[in-house]
């Protein structure tokens, strides 16, 4: 069942309030394989990213 609009609202206050958007910008395919080694090691992409990015600011 698709989400009201009620619910769309609700989720997107949330995610205005508690996450910031960084955008980042590759060449074509590169995006993939850190995708594909990401989940190689059980990690989302996203999460993968913060943590090499919290381990590189250690």
């Amino acid at each position: 069942m698709p989400a009201t609009k009620a619910q769309q609202k609700a989720v997107s206050k949330y995610m205005k309030k508690n996450y910031d958007v960084f955008q980042i910008r590759m060449p074509k395919g590169k995006k993939d394989k850190i995708k594909e080694f990401a989940e190689s090691k059980g990690e989302s992409l996203n999460g993968f990213i913060n943590r090499i990015i919290d381990e590189a600011i250690k």
